[in-house]
Order: structure tokens, then C-alpha cells, then sequence
């Protein structure tokens, strides 16, 4: 009789509000990074937006968002700008880059989740995530030198310029998770597994653990 109560009072405390509609504004931090690099290290960024949820039935809701996300991923890098080649293909021109850099890549994103409740408060989730790109450039913190240049000037940089191409403008997750609520406030942690590829000439994919806090309220 005293388990069969106990069954009966997590049941009842799992219960949602059945058609009900809620609104969640939502912000956190993002530990982004990138698969396939060498020498990589990973992007903290801020995600921010508004998820809203229907109760579908005493246990299960289903919830949809749109958030601003920073992903992308740091690491050291060596490589070429603007290079000048002779008829035979050699490099006798351009400069050359040595340093740290960081990929900033932003992007709108639209998780739509499913979301069960097996007692009061506590959601495990997970659903689909399209995202498209919004921002995208790179920071280099290094030296260029002038490259296949006898005696070529180097100098100092630090600053960002714009990623012209080579990023895709369509990304596709599959987000997991887990979130507890407790007086209006929602802690929410996830981890987005992507499917599709973040560049255009490379293997590499987007790896988002998201940790936010956010208010629920009823509409």
C-alpha cells in the first residue's frame, strides 16, 4: 500500500498543465567546438532566446524556440592569404599567416523538442534542430609575412575579418537533454549532435554542449 501510494504521488506531481501554453526567454552559455581539427581548443559563447511549450498530455509536451547561438572553434593555425604563383605554380607573392585563430560562427537556431516529465520538474528531451548562419568571421592573433619573398616584411596582427566563403549556410541537429524546474526557473543543459557539416570543403562538424537558465510562465 505504501509503494503503491508513493507511485501515486510521483504521478501526480509529474502532471502538466494539459493544453496549456507557456513561454520560456532563455540565456546561457555555449562550450562549442569543431570535430575533424588538430590542435583545436574549444569557443565559449552566449546563447539567448524564447522557447514556448504546449502540454500535450499530463507527462509529455512538446516545445519549439528560437535562439541566437555563437558557435565556431579556436586553434592554432598556419596558413596563406592573397598568394601571387609563376607560370610554374610557385609562390613568389602573398603573405603568410602564423598565430592563434578563432572561427566565429553565429547562428539562428529553431530546436523543436519532445519533452517528458517522469516526476515534478524534471524534463528529458530531445528533438530536431535547423539552424542557419548569421555571422561568420575569423580572428587571427599571430604574424603575416610576406610570403616566397627573400627578406619579406612580417608584421603583428590582431583583428577579425569577414569569412568570405567556404561556410554553409544550413546547419542540422539533433539536440538531447535534460532541464529542471523549480519556482518559474528553469536550468536547461543539452548537448546538439550535428548531422550535417559545418564547411563546405571539409569533414568537419559543429559539437554544442548549451547550458541556460530560464523563467516559465503561463500565457
Amino acid at each position: 500500500m505504501i509503494a503503491a501510494m508513493m507511485v501515486a504521488a510521483i504521478s501526480a506531481n509529474a502532471q502538466n498543465e494539459v493544453g496549456q501554453l507557456t513561454l520560456k526567454p532563455t540565456v546561457g552559455l555555449n562550450i562549442a567546438s569543431m570535430t575533424k581539427g588538430e590542435d583545436t581548443k574549444v569557443r565559449p559563447g552566449f546563447v539567448a532566446g524564447v522557447e514556448a511549450e504546449y502540454g500535450v498530455s499530463e507527462n509529455f509536451g512538446v516545445q519549439f524556440g528560437l535562439l541566437y547561438s555563437q558557435q565556431g572553434v579556436k586553434g592554432k593555425n598556419t596558413g596563406f592569404g592573397e598568394l601571387d604563383f609563376d607560370e610554374n605554380d610557385n609562390v613568389v607573392g602573398g603573405w603568410a599567416f602564423s598565430g592563434d585563430a578563432t572561427m566565429k560562427l553565429d547562428y539562428i537556431n529553431i530546436p523543436i523538442l519532445a519533452q517528458y516529465y517522469p516526476v515534478k520538474g524534471l524534463a528529458l528531451k530531445a528533438g530536431i534542430q535547423p539552424g542557419f548562419n548569421v555571422f561568420k568571421k575569423v580572428k587571427l592573433d599571430g604574424t603575416l609575412s610576406q610570403a616566397g619573398v627573400q627578406g619579406g616584411n612580417t608584421r603583428t596582427v590582431n583583428d577579425s575579418y569577414k569569412i568570405k566563403e567556404g561556410v554553409k549556410g544550413f546547419q542540422f541537429a539533433i539536440p538531447v537533454g535534460v532541464s529542471y524546474e523549480y519556482a518559474n526557473f528553469v536550468f536547461d543543459a543539452r548537448y546538439n549532435i550535428y548531422l550535417t557539416k559545418a564547411l563546405k570543403d571539409s569533414d568537419s562538424r559543429h559539437s554544442v554542449f548549451s547550458f541556460t537558465l530560464g523563467y516559465k510562465f503561463a500565457l
